[in-house]
């Protein structure tokens, strides 16, 4: 007997017949003998919904009140959800986040947990049943209910099968598995069977959209088996694991193991600016206090060593904020430089814990965009990653050519086999 965390997102609860459909896949475990906790997101649209109607009421509702409202979008689902579970004759009870015991720090629509009560929850499993949880959300120690953020219910998920020691974690959701690249950019993509924590956070941090990278951070830190699987159709999915065993089979790691891609990006570049210490503190403070993340910075050197251009990129969203924050406060505490923005921009990254033993990927990288003629206008590495800014429009043309260049398609894979 196991027991299994199953989270269900918004797509997979998105119907009557898609909750029913849950229901007899939970049916199917409990059925084998397993133990089974199921984390559930609001229907698909619902906390949209919701939020909408709020800002027709109030264009800046407060945050206390935001989160009251859209946390009852996942109360919907999970009495839905046991509801069709005890028509199938499985016994199952619901719970709201503050109900289980998911404590919270007060900070509202993006809080955090800092513990789980599951006395409780062990009971329910110990005597049959099957625990239906409202994912994320949790109350804090006022007793006011709090929200995770937008896709905290996979985090909801995976702290869950923490404290419960579960045998894994299962994200089910409308993708069958983390694949080497996004399927729809390139159609030779191909399932990964295993990826590490390492890997995946930084393909979440990267603009890969299968798992909050929250919850990511969650299992790694607490070691908790996760996996990526479909609730439409049955397969293995992709298991994330804490690292790569160093045994006889994975002695020799892929190069790479995905290629993440984004064009949620703007550059801003400060024209001869001067080059003493500290003129980046007094670039990226005024930005950093507007809660802006900066994500690249490249520095140059002019040849006369007295200016530097100093170059950075943003989400797209935070542009304009950030170029009115470097004309109107930035260049002024400077007093001299010029500003230039590009909001039409891409990053693509090769991810992968074979670099840490094979030289030359980054020179491979470049000579694949140079033989397209794709420019790069900056670049960024770590231990298992390559990031390039290019133009947005060649966005996709790069993701294919490399990720045929480092043997990622299918038909490579399948001809080697």
């Amino acid at each position: 007997m196991a027991l299994y965390v199953q989270k269900f997102g918004g797509t997979s609860v998105g119907s009557v017949e898609r909750i029913k459909a849950v229901a007899e896949k939970v049916k199917g475990f409990r059925d084998n003998g397993h133990q089974v906790v199921v984390v559930v997101s609001a229907m698909s649209g619902e906390t949209n919904r919701l939020i909408g109607m709020a800002n027709e009421i109030n264009d800046e509702p407060t945050p206390r009140e935001m989160d009251m409202l859209v946390s009852t979008g996942e109360q919907v689902t999970i009495s839905l959800l046991a509801m069709a579970l005890h028509k199938l004759g499985v016994p199952a009870t619901s719970y709201t986040g503050s109900q289980v015991g998911i404590q919270t720090d007060s900070a509202h629509t993006k809080a955090r947990i800092q513990r789980i009560e599951t006395d409780e929850l062990q009971s329910d499993l110990d005597d049959g049943q099957v625990v239906v949880v409202a994912g994320f959300q949790g109350v804090d120690e006022e007793g006011n209910i709090t929200t995770l953020g937008r896709g905290g219910s996979d985090t909801t998920g995976v702290a869950l099968a923490a404290a419960l020691k579960a045998d894994e974690c299962q994200i089910y959701t409308d993708v069958d598995g983390v694949y080497t690249t996004d399927p729809r950019v390139c159609s030779k993509a191909q399932r990964l069977e295993s990826i590490t924590v390492e890997e995946m956070l930084e393909l979440a941090s990267l603009g890969s959209k299968v798992l909050q990278i929250r919850a990511v951070e969650f299992a790694g830190k607490y070691n908790v088996p996760l996996r990526v699987l479909s609730s439409f159709e049955d397969g293995p999915g992709t298991l994330i694991v804490a690292d790569s065993d160093q045994d006889e089979d994975t002695m020799e790691e892929p190069l790479i193991s995905g290629i993440a891609f984004t064009a949620n990006e703007a550059k801003l570049t400060l024209l001869n600016t001067p080059d003493v210490p500290g003129v980046a503190s007094r670039i990226l403070g005024p930005i950093a206090d507007a809660n802006i993340e900066v994500d690249m910075i490249v520095q140059n050197v002019a040849p006369a060593g007295d200016y530097t251009d100093f170059t950075f990129t943003v989400a797209k969203g935070d542009y304009k904020q950030t170029l009115k924050i470097l004309n109107e406060q930035v260049l002024p505490d400077l007093g001299e430089g010029e500003v230039k923005g590009d909001d039409n921009i891409a990053k693509v990254s090769l991810v992968g814990v074979g670099m840490r033993s094979h030289a030359g990927v980054a020179s491979k990288m470049f000579r694949v965009l140079s033989e397209e003629n794709i420019n790069i206008r900056m670049v960024s590495t770590s231990e298992i990653k390559i990031s390039v800014v290019i133009d947005e429009k060649q966005m996709e043309l790069a993701v294919r050519a490399l990720h045929k260049a480092f043997g990622l398609d299918k038909a490579d894979i399948e001809s080697e086999e």
